[in-house]
Protein backbone atom coordinates (compact mmCIF):
# COMPACT_ATOMS: atom_id res chain seq x y z
CA UNK A 1 0.00 0.00 0.00
CA UNK A 2 1.26 3.46 -0.66
CA UNK A 3 0.16 5.19 2.85
CA UNK A 4 2.52 2.60 4.16
CA UNK A 5 5.17 3.17 1.85
CA UNK A 6 7.47 4.40 4.58
CA UNK A 7 11.13 5.58 4.59
CA UNK A 8 12.48 4.26 7.91
CA UNK A 9 14.71 6.64 9.88
CA UNK A 10 17.84 4.70 9.31
CA UNK A 11 17.52 5.33 5.34
CA UNK A 12 16.18 9.31 6.19
CA UNK A 13 19.83 9.83 7.80
CA UNK A 14 21.74 7.67 6.05
CA UNK A 15 20.65 9.66 3.30
CA UNK A 16 21.30 12.78 4.16
CA UNK A 17 24.63 11.41 5.40
CA UNK A 18 25.39 10.82 2.04
CA UNK A 19 24.23 14.29 0.44
CA UNK A 20 24.69 16.27 3.45
CA UNK A 21 24.84 20.18 4.26
CA UNK A 22 27.78 21.78 5.82
CA UNK A 23 26.70 21.86 9.84
CA UNK A 24 27.89 25.40 10.81
CA UNK A 25 24.91 26.81 12.71
CA UNK A 26 24.72 27.12 16.63
CA UNK A 27 21.93 27.24 19.24
CA UNK A 28 22.22 31.07 19.04
CA UNK A 29 22.39 31.52 15.04
CA UNK A 30 19.13 28.84 15.04
CA UNK A 31 17.35 31.20 17.93
CA UNK A 32 17.87 34.31 15.73
CA UNK A 33 16.60 32.52 12.27
CA UNK A 34 13.71 31.62 14.52
CA UNK A 35 12.91 35.22 15.41
CA UNK A 36 13.52 36.35 11.82
CA UNK A 37 11.31 34.32 10.56
CA UNK A 38 8.58 34.70 12.57
CA UNK A 39 8.42 38.55 13.78
CA UNK A 40 6.63 40.17 10.37
CA UNK A 41 3.71 40.67 9.14
CA UNK A 42 1.33 39.28 11.83
CA UNK A 43 2.24 41.52 14.67
CA UNK A 44 2.85 44.46 12.36
CA UNK A 45 0.00 44.29 9.82
CA UNK A 46 -2.26 41.45 11.51
CA UNK A 47 -2.73 43.19 14.79
CA UNK A 48 -5.75 45.40 13.16
CA UNK A 49 -7.05 42.10 11.70
CA UNK A 50 -6.96 40.54 15.14
CA UNK A 51 -8.64 43.61 16.63
CA UNK A 52 -11.63 43.41 13.72
CA UNK A 53 -12.05 39.69 15.00
CA UNK A 54 -11.61 39.98 18.63
CA UNK A 55 -11.57 43.79 19.76
CA UNK A 56 -9.50 44.06 23.20
CA UNK A 57 -9.91 40.75 23.33
CA UNK A 58 -7.14 40.01 20.87
CA UNK A 59 -4.69 39.81 23.72
CA UNK A 60 -6.31 36.28 24.37
CA UNK A 61 -5.93 35.52 20.88
CA UNK A 62 -2.34 35.57 21.03
CA UNK A 63 -2.37 33.28 23.96
CA UNK A 64 -4.50 30.69 22.53
CA UNK A 65 -2.38 30.55 19.38
CA UNK A 66 0.95 31.02 20.94
CA UNK A 67 -0.16 27.96 23.33
CA UNK A 68 -1.28 25.78 20.45
CA UNK A 69 2.12 26.95 18.97
CA UNK A 70 4.26 25.81 22.17
CA UNK A 71 3.00 22.00 22.23
CA UNK A 72 3.15 21.95 18.73
CA UNK A 73 7.34 23.41 19.42
CA UNK A 74 7.50 20.80 21.60
CA UNK A 75 6.57 17.89 19.27
CA UNK A 76 8.84 18.90 16.79
CA UNK A 77 11.21 19.44 19.54
CA UNK A 78 11.53 15.63 19.89
CA UNK A 79 11.13 14.70 16.41
CA UNK A 80 13.67 16.91 14.98
CA UNK A 81 16.65 15.88 17.55
CA UNK A 82 15.80 12.27 16.23
CA UNK A 83 16.02 13.75 12.70
CA UNK A 84 18.29 16.33 12.48
CA UNK A 85 17.65 16.21 8.92
CA UNK A 86 16.29 18.80 6.36
CA UNK A 87 12.30 18.33 5.61
CA UNK A 88 11.06 19.41 8.54
CA UNK A 89 7.47 18.18 9.23
CA UNK A 90 7.66 16.49 5.34
CA UNK A 91 10.40 14.36 6.41
CA UNK A 92 9.17 13.51 10.12
CA UNK A 93 5.96 12.20 7.83
CA UNK A 94 7.68 10.13 5.49
CA UNK A 95 9.83 7.87 8.54
CA UNK A 96 6.39 7.88 10.54
CA UNK A 97 3.18 7.64 8.82
CA UNK A 98 4.27 7.08 4.69
CA UNK A 99 4.86 8.74 1.39
CA UNK A 100 1.41 9.47 0.78
CA UNK A 101 1.15 11.09 3.69
CA UNK A 102 4.88 13.12 3.60
CA UNK A 103 3.78 14.45 -0.02
CA UNK A 104 0.48 15.91 1.34
CA UNK A 105 2.30 17.37 3.88
CA UNK A 106 4.87 18.80 2.01
CA UNK A 107 2.50 19.88 -0.49
CA UNK A 108 0.74 21.51 2.67
CA UNK A 109 3.98 23.75 3.70
CA UNK A 110 3.71 25.37 0.36
CA UNK A 111 0.49 27.16 1.77
CA UNK A 112 2.76 28.21 4.67
CA UNK A 113 6.05 29.25 3.10
CA UNK A 114 4.84 30.91 -0.03
CA UNK A 115 1.56 32.29 0.79
CA UNK A 116 2.88 33.73 4.24
CA UNK A 117 5.77 35.37 1.61
CA UNK A 118 2.41 36.76 -0.05
CA UNK A 119 1.34 37.66 2.99
CA UNK A 120 4.50 39.44 3.89
CA UNK A 121 4.77 41.27 1.08
CA UNK A 122 1.65 42.53 1.53
CA UNK A 123 2.05 43.95 4.57
CA UNK A 124 5.38 45.55 3.56
CA UNK A 125 3.04 47.41 1.14
CA UNK A 126 1.07 48.69 3.75
CA UNK A 127 3.74 50.21 5.68
CA UNK A 128 5.47 51.38 2.12
CA UNK A 129 2.83 53.49 1.19
CA UNK A 130 2.12 55.11 4.71
CA UNK A 131 5.86 55.97 4.86
CA UNK A 132 5.49 57.55 1.96
CA UNK A 133 2.77 59.32 2.66
CA UNK A 134 3.44 60.72 6.21
CA UNK A 135 7.00 61.22 5.50
CA UNK A 136 7.55 62.67 1.73
CA UNK A 137 3.50 63.50 1.37
CA UNK A 138 3.47 61.33 -1.48
CA UNK A 139 0.69 59.43 -2.60
CA UNK A 140 0.63 56.26 -4.30
CA UNK A 141 -2.63 55.76 -6.41
CA UNK A 142 -5.41 53.50 -4.68
CA UNK A 143 -5.50 51.36 -7.51
CA UNK A 144 -1.97 50.68 -6.84
CA UNK A 145 -1.92 50.00 -3.92
CA UNK A 146 -3.72 47.29 -3.01
CA UNK A 147 -5.67 44.33 -5.11
CA UNK A 148 -9.56 43.88 -5.90
CA UNK A 149 -10.96 42.81 -2.47
CA UNK A 150 -9.76 46.41 -1.16
CA UNK A 151 -11.03 48.02 -3.78
CA UNK A 152 -7.62 48.83 -6.10
CA UNK A 153 -6.21 46.64 -9.05
CA UNK A 154 -2.98 45.70 -8.37
CA UNK A 155 -0.43 45.81 -5.47
CA UNK A 156 2.36 47.16 -7.22
CA UNK A 157 4.57 47.59 -4.07
CA UNK A 158 4.15 44.17 -3.03
CA UNK A 159 5.08 42.94 -6.37
CA UNK A 160 8.32 45.11 -6.35
CA UNK A 161 9.54 43.75 -3.27
CA UNK A 162 8.52 40.15 -3.67
CA UNK A 163 10.47 40.11 -6.93
CA UNK A 164 13.31 41.80 -5.05
CA UNK A 165 13.78 39.07 -2.61
CA UNK A 166 13.47 36.25 -5.27
CA UNK A 167 16.29 37.96 -7.41
CA UNK A 168 18.26 37.97 -4.31
CA UNK A 169 17.69 35.17 -3.79
CA UNK A 170 19.00 33.93 -6.82
CA UNK A 171 22.13 35.73 -6.74
CA UNK A 172 22.84 33.79 -3.22
CA UNK A 173 25.60 36.57 -2.68
CA UNK A 174 26.94 36.29 1.18
CA UNK A 175 26.08 39.59 1.89
CA UNK A 176 22.45 38.46 2.35
CA UNK A 177 23.94 37.13 5.67
CA UNK A 178 24.56 40.72 7.13
CA UNK A 179 21.65 41.72 5.44
CA UNK A 180 19.16 39.41 7.65
CA UNK A 181 21.26 40.15 10.77
CA UNK A 182 20.50 43.88 10.65
CA UNK A 183 16.86 43.44 10.19
CA UNK A 184 16.24 41.02 12.58
CA UNK A 185 18.41 43.68 15.14
CA UNK A 186 16.22 46.81 13.66
CA UNK A 187 12.62 44.59 13.98
CA UNK A 188 13.54 43.83 18.02
CA UNK A 189 14.76 47.47 18.57
CA UNK A 190 11.21 48.82 16.92
CA UNK A 191 9.04 46.57 18.96
CA UNK A 192 11.16 47.00 21.94
CA UNK A 193 10.76 50.92 21.35
CA UNK A 194 7.15 50.76 20.73
CA UNK A 195 6.71 48.59 23.76
CA UNK A 196 8.45 51.49 25.96
CA UNK A 197 6.14 54.03 24.32
CA UNK A 198 2.85 52.72 24.15
CA UNK A 199 2.80 50.92 27.70
CA UNK A 200 2.66 54.35 29.61
CA UNK A 201 -0.13 56.00 28.12
CA UNK A 202 -2.03 52.19 28.49
CA UNK A 203 -5.86 53.55 29.61
CA UNK A 204 -7.52 51.35 30.97
CA UNK A 205 -11.18 52.44 29.32
CA UNK A 206 -9.38 50.92 25.98
CA UNK A 207 -10.13 47.73 27.14
CA UNK A 208 -14.03 47.74 27.54
CA UNK A 209 -15.81 45.96 25.96
CA UNK A 210 -13.18 42.98 26.32
CA UNK A 211 -15.01 40.80 24.13
CA UNK A 212 -17.37 42.67 22.28
CA UNK A 213 -18.24 40.04 19.83
CA UNK A 214 -17.73 37.31 22.63
CA UNK A 215 -15.73 34.32 22.79
CA UNK A 216 -15.67 33.14 19.92
CA UNK A 217 -14.21 36.57 18.48
CA UNK A 218 -11.10 35.83 20.34
CA UNK A 219 -11.12 32.16 19.11
CA UNK A 220 -11.65 33.24 15.24
CA UNK A 221 -9.29 36.32 15.65
CA UNK A 222 -6.47 33.43 17.42
CA UNK A 223 -6.88 31.51 13.82
CA UNK A 224 -5.68 34.45 11.90
CA UNK A 225 -3.12 35.51 14.58
CA UNK A 226 -2.12 32.00 14.03
CA UNK A 227 -0.11 33.54 11.07
CA UNK A 228 2.36 35.87 14.12
CA UNK A 229 3.77 32.45 15.12
CA UNK A 230 4.27 30.87 11.63
CA UNK A 231 8.22 30.38 10.93
CA UNK A 232 9.34 29.08 13.94
CA UNK A 233 8.85 25.70 12.14
CA UNK A 234 11.54 26.95 9.83
CA UNK A 235 14.51 26.02 12.56
CA UNK A 236 13.92 22.47 11.85
CA UNK A 237 14.46 23.15 8.23
CA UNK A 238 18.08 23.99 8.99
CA UNK A 239 18.58 20.88 11.29
CA UNK A 240 20.97 19.26 8.51
CA UNK A 241 23.44 22.43 8.92
CA UNK A 242 23.38 22.70 12.22
CA UNK A 243 25.91 21.69 14.91
CA UNK A 244 24.88 19.32 17.23
CA UNK A 245 21.35 19.65 16.09
CA UNK A 246 19.79 17.14 19.00
CA UNK A 247 20.77 19.91 21.44
CA UNK A 248 20.79 23.26 19.42
CA UNK A 249 17.29 22.44 17.20
CA UNK A 250 14.76 22.30 20.03
CA UNK A 251 17.05 25.09 21.39
CA UNK A 252 16.03 27.14 18.31
CA UNK A 253 12.79 26.32 18.12
CA UNK A 254 11.64 26.67 21.71
CA UNK A 255 13.73 30.03 22.30
CA UNK A 256 12.60 31.79 19.39
CA UNK A 257 9.15 31.24 20.24
CA UNK A 258 8.92 31.95 24.00
CA UNK A 259 10.90 35.53 23.10
CA UNK A 260 8.43 36.34 20.45
CA UNK A 261 5.40 35.74 22.47
CA UNK A 262 6.32 37.77 25.02
CA UNK A 263 7.14 40.41 22.32
CA UNK A 264 3.65 39.90 21.09
CA UNK A 265 1.70 39.96 24.74
CA UNK A 266 3.44 43.55 25.51
CA UNK A 267 3.05 44.65 22.18
CA UNK A 268 -0.72 43.58 21.76
CA UNK A 269 -1.51 45.34 25.55
CA UNK A 270 0.37 48.64 24.20
CA UNK A 271 -1.82 48.86 21.54
CA UNK A 272 -5.31 48.01 22.43
CA UNK A 273 -4.47 50.37 25.85
CA UNK A 274 -3.56 53.28 23.69
CA UNK A 275 -5.53 53.85 21.43
CA UNK A 276 -8.65 51.07 21.93
CA UNK A 277 -9.10 48.45 19.33
CA UNK A 278 -13.02 47.87 18.84
CA UNK A 279 -14.49 46.22 15.49
CA UNK A 280 -16.64 48.14 12.97
CA UNK A 281 -20.16 46.65 12.69
CA UNK A 282 -22.46 46.37 9.97
CA UNK A 283 -26.13 47.52 10.51
CA UNK A 284 -27.27 43.95 12.12
CA UNK A 285 -24.40 44.43 14.94
CA UNK A 286 -22.39 41.81 13.69
CA UNK A 287 -18.44 42.35 12.87
CA UNK A 288 -17.80 42.72 9.06
CA UNK A 289 -14.98 40.32 7.79
CA UNK A 290 -11.84 41.64 7.57
CA UNK A 291 -9.98 42.23 4.11
CA UNK A 292 -14.06 42.57 2.79
CA UNK A 293 -14.92 45.44 0.42
CA UNK A 294 -17.64 45.69 3.33
CA UNK A 295 -14.84 47.27 5.76
CA UNK A 296 -12.99 48.61 3.55
CA UNK A 297 -15.54 50.94 2.10
CA UNK A 298 -16.51 51.83 5.81
CA UNK A 299 -13.08 52.54 6.51
CA UNK A 300 -13.09 54.75 3.63
CA UNK A 301 -16.05 56.70 5.41
CA UNK A 302 -14.39 57.23 8.66
CA UNK A 303 -10.94 58.54 6.88
CA UNK A 304 -12.86 60.93 5.28
CA UNK A 305 -14.27 61.90 8.49
CA UNK A 306 -10.97 62.78 9.80
CA UNK A 307 -11.25 59.34 11.76
CA UNK A 308 -8.96 55.94 11.50
CA UNK A 309 -9.36 53.25 14.00
CA UNK A 310 -6.96 50.30 14.21
CA UNK A 311 -9.21 47.88 12.56
CA UNK A 312 -8.68 50.27 9.34
CA UNK A 313 -5.48 50.62 9.85
CA UNK A 314 -2.16 48.80 6.94
CA UNK A 315 0.41 49.74 9.69
CA UNK A 316 -0.81 49.24 12.96
CA UNK A 317 1.68 50.03 15.21
CA UNK A 318 2.59 53.13 13.59
CA UNK A 319 -0.57 54.30 13.95
CA UNK A 320 -0.90 53.95 17.48
CA UNK A 321 2.32 56.30 18.20
CA UNK A 322 1.38 58.82 15.37
CA UNK A 323 -1.91 58.94 17.80
CA UNK A 324 -0.33 59.00 21.00
CA UNK A 325 1.64 62.05 20.18
CA UNK A 326 4.74 60.64 18.58
CA UNK A 327 4.46 61.26 15.00
CA UNK A 328 8.38 61.45 14.19
CA UNK A 329 8.55 57.91 16.07
CA UNK A 330 5.74 56.39 14.35
CA UNK A 331 7.17 57.61 11.20
CA UNK A 332 10.34 55.86 11.99
CA UNK A 333 8.58 52.94 13.38
CA UNK A 334 7.01 52.77 9.51
CA UNK A 335 10.69 53.16 8.32
CA UNK A 336 12.01 49.71 10.57
CA UNK A 337 8.75 47.76 9.63
CA UNK A 338 9.45 48.55 5.76
CA UNK A 339 13.20 47.54 6.20
CA UNK A 340 12.54 44.65 8.33
CA UNK A 341 9.87 42.81 6.56
CA UNK A 342 11.93 41.71 3.35
CA UNK A 343 14.11 39.15 5.84
CA UNK A 344 10.99 37.42 6.80
CA UNK A 345 9.98 36.88 2.67
CA UNK A 346 13.57 35.77 2.64
CA UNK A 347 13.00 33.45 5.47
CA UNK A 348 10.04 31.64 4.41
CA UNK A 349 11.22 31.68 0.96
CA UNK A 350 14.38 29.57 2.02
CA UNK A 351 12.09 27.04 4.06
CA UNK A 352 10.53 26.52 0.64
CA UNK A 353 13.10 25.95 -1.20
CA UNK A 354 14.30 23.82 1.37
CA UNK A 355 11.18 21.61 1.82
CA UNK A 356 11.36 21.10 -2.37
CA UNK A 357 14.96 20.22 -1.94
CA UNK A 358 14.28 17.25 0.05
CA UNK A 359 11.09 16.38 -1.79
CA UNK A 360 13.01 16.62 -5.09
CA UNK A 361 16.19 14.11 -3.38
CA UNK A 362 12.99 11.35 -2.97
CA UNK A 363 12.20 11.71 -6.10
CA UNK A 364 8.20 12.82 -5.57
CA UNK A 365 9.19 16.24 -7.64
CA UNK A 366 11.41 16.62 -10.48
CA UNK A 367 15.09 16.68 -10.68
CA UNK A 368 15.31 20.15 -12.70
CA UNK A 369 13.75 22.05 -9.46
CA UNK A 370 16.96 20.94 -8.09
CA UNK A 371 19.53 22.22 -10.63
CA UNK A 372 21.87 24.74 -9.54
CA UNK A 373 22.80 27.47 -11.15
CA UNK A 374 26.42 27.46 -12.80
CA UNK A 375 27.32 30.91 -11.72
CA UNK A 376 25.68 31.64 -8.17
CA UNK A 377 25.32 28.08 -7.13
CA UNK A 378 22.00 28.23 -5.87
CA UNK A 379 18.66 26.11 -6.59
CA UNK A 380 17.37 29.10 -9.19
CA UNK A 381 14.60 26.76 -10.97
CA UNK A 382 12.81 26.47 -8.03
CA UNK A 383 13.65 29.61 -6.48
CA UNK A 384 11.96 31.76 -9.61
CA UNK A 385 8.89 29.27 -9.96
CA UNK A 386 8.04 29.96 -6.44
CA UNK A 387 9.10 33.54 -6.52
CA UNK A 388 6.84 34.28 -9.36
CA UNK A 389 4.05 32.37 -7.54
CA UNK A 390 4.46 34.92 -4.75
CA UNK A 391 4.19 37.31 -6.82
CA UNK A 392 1.05 36.87 -8.81
CA UNK A 393 -0.49 36.39 -4.84
CA UNK A 394 0.81 39.11 -3.49
CA UNK A 395 -0.43 41.72 -6.54
CA UNK A 396 -4.11 40.58 -6.00
CA UNK A 397 -5.16 39.37 -2.29
CA UNK A 398 -5.36 41.11 0.86
CA UNK A 399 -2.87 40.22 4.01
CA UNK A 400 -6.13 38.88 6.04
CA UNK A 401 -6.70 36.66 3.47
CA UNK A 402 -3.60 35.59 2.46
CA UNK A 403 -3.10 35.07 6.33
CA UNK A 404 -5.73 32.66 7.08
CA UNK A 405 -4.75 30.46 3.94
CA UNK A 406 -1.18 29.73 5.19
CA UNK A 407 -2.22 29.03 8.38
CA UNK A 408 -4.72 26.53 6.42
CA UNK A 409 -1.99 24.28 5.41
CA UNK A 410 0.18 25.10 8.80
CA UNK A 411 -2.17 23.48 10.81
CA UNK A 412 -2.28 20.49 8.82
CA UNK A 413 0.98 20.16 9.10
CA UNK A 414 1.22 20.69 12.75
CA UNK A 415 -1.36 17.56 13.29
CA UNK A 416 0.72 15.49 11.34
CA UNK A 417 3.55 15.94 13.77
CA UNK A 418 1.70 15.68 16.86
CA UNK A 419 0.53 12.33 15.28
CA UNK A 420 4.00 11.17 14.46
CA UNK A 421 5.36 11.88 17.66
CA UNK A 422 2.78 9.99 19.39
CA UNK A 423 3.04 6.59 16.92
CA UNK A 424 7.03 6.72 17.24
CA UNK A 425 6.23 6.99 21.15
CA UNK A 426 4.65 3.33 20.15
CA UNK A 427 6.54 1.90 17.31
CA UNK A 428 9.99 2.66 18.10
CA UNK A 429 9.88 3.23 22.25
CA UNK A 430 13.48 2.21 22.70
CA UNK A 431 15.06 4.70 19.85
CA UNK A 432 16.80 7.22 21.51
CA UNK A 433 15.55 10.54 22.18
CA UNK A 434 18.10 13.30 22.87
CA UNK A 435 14.70 15.32 23.25
CA UNK A 436 11.45 13.73 25.21
CA UNK A 437 8.32 15.87 25.11
CA UNK A 438 7.27 16.26 28.49
CA UNK A 439 4.08 14.81 29.12
CA UNK A 440 3.48 13.29 25.62
CA UNK A 441 0.24 12.04 25.73
CA UNK A 442 -1.27 15.38 27.07
CA UNK A 443 0.79 17.46 25.08
CA UNK A 444 0.47 15.38 21.49
CA UNK A 445 -3.33 15.37 22.09
CA UNK A 446 -3.72 19.19 22.81
CA UNK A 447 -1.28 20.13 19.93
CA UNK A 448 -3.52 17.77 17.28
CA UNK A 449 -7.10 19.47 19.27
CA UNK A 450 -5.76 23.14 18.82
CA UNK A 451 -5.09 22.61 15.11
CA UNK A 452 -8.22 21.31 14.75
CA UNK A 453 -10.58 24.20 16.27
CA UNK A 454 -8.23 26.78 14.87
CA UNK A 455 -9.01 25.47 11.78
CA UNK A 456 -13.02 25.14 12.10
CA UNK A 457 -12.67 28.83 12.79
CA UNK A 458 -10.60 29.88 10.01
CA UNK A 459 -13.06 31.88 7.11
CA UNK A 460 -14.91 29.23 5.26
CA UNK A 461 -12.75 30.58 2.03
CA UNK A 462 -9.46 29.64 3.58
CA UNK A 463 -10.60 25.89 5.13
CA UNK A 464 -12.21 25.60 1.11
CA UNK A 465 -8.70 26.25 -0.21
CA UNK A 466 -6.89 23.63 1.81
CA UNK A 467 -9.29 21.07 0.48
CA UNK A 468 -8.77 22.08 -3.04
CA UNK A 469 -5.40 22.60 -3.45
CA UNK A 470 -4.70 18.66 -1.90
CA UNK A 471 -6.63 17.51 -4.32
CA UNK A 472 -4.47 19.32 -6.77
CA UNK A 473 -1.49 17.69 -4.89
CA UNK A 474 -2.81 14.38 -5.00
CA UNK A 475 -3.09 14.48 -8.97
CA UNK A 476 0.20 15.10 -9.31
CA UNK A 477 1.55 12.45 -6.60
CA UNK A 478 0.09 9.91 -8.90
CA UNK A 479 0.95 11.08 -12.21
CA UNK A 480 4.66 11.82 -11.03
CA UNK A 481 5.63 11.29 -7.54
CA UNK A 482 4.15 7.92 -7.04
CA UNK A 483 5.74 6.25 -10.47
CA UNK A 484 9.28 8.61 -9.92
CA UNK A 485 9.42 7.99 -5.74
CA UNK A 486 13.01 6.63 -5.04
CA UNK A 487 11.50 4.36 -2.48
CA UNK A 488 9.17 2.26 -4.80
CA UNK A 489 11.80 1.92 -6.89
CA UNK A 490 14.31 0.79 -4.02
CA UNK A 491 16.69 3.22 -5.59
CA UNK A 492 17.77 5.29 -2.59
CA UNK A 493 20.78 6.85 -4.30
CA UNK A 494 21.14 10.68 -4.74
CA UNK A 495 21.22 12.21 -8.14
CA UNK A 496 24.18 14.74 -8.79
CA UNK A 497 21.42 17.49 -9.90
CA UNK A 498 19.71 17.83 -6.45
CA UNK A 499 22.96 17.97 -4.35
CA UNK A 500 22.89 21.90 -3.19
CA UNK A 501 27.00 22.58 -2.19
CA UNK A 502 27.67 23.10 1.27
CA UNK A 503 29.49 26.13 1.20
CA UNK A 504 26.95 27.98 -1.33
CA UNK A 505 23.76 26.38 0.92
CA UNK A 506 21.74 29.71 0.78
CA UNK A 507 20.32 29.07 4.03
CA UNK A 508 23.49 28.21 4.96
CA UNK A 509 24.83 32.05 4.05
CA UNK A 510 21.78 33.56 5.11
CA UNK A 511 21.02 31.69 8.85
CA UNK A 512 24.44 32.13 9.96
CA UNK A 513 23.93 35.79 11.27
CA UNK A 514 26.26 35.99 13.77
CA UNK A 515 30.13 34.60 14.11
CA UNK A 516 30.55 31.34 13.99
CA UNK A 517 31.06 29.62 17.70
Amino acid sequence: MIFWRVKSLEAILATAEKKSLDRSLGAWQLTLLGVGAIIGTGIFVLTAEAAQKAGPGMMISFVIAGFVCAVAALCYSELSSMVPVSGSAYTYSYAVLGELVAWMVGWALVLEYAVASSAVAVGWSGYFVGLLHNSLGMEIPAALASGPFAGGIINLPAVIISLFVTGLLIIGTRESATFNAILVTVKIIALTAFIAIALPAVQSENFHPFLPLGGSGAVAAAASIFFAYVGFDAVSTAAEETRNPQRNVPIGLIGSLGICTVFYLLVSTGAVGAIGAQPLLDSNGAGLPPGSAALAEQCRTLASAGQQPLVCSREALALVLRQIGWGQLGNLLGLAAFLALPSVILMLLFGQTRIFFVMARDGLLPDVLSRIHPRFRTPHIVTLITGLAVTLAAAFFPVGKLADVSNSGTLFAFFVVSIAVMILRIKEKDRHRPFKTPFIWVVGPLAMLGTLVLFCYLPTEAQWVFPIWGSVGLLFYFLYGYRNSHLASGNNRLTEATNLPAEDSPLAKTATIETRE
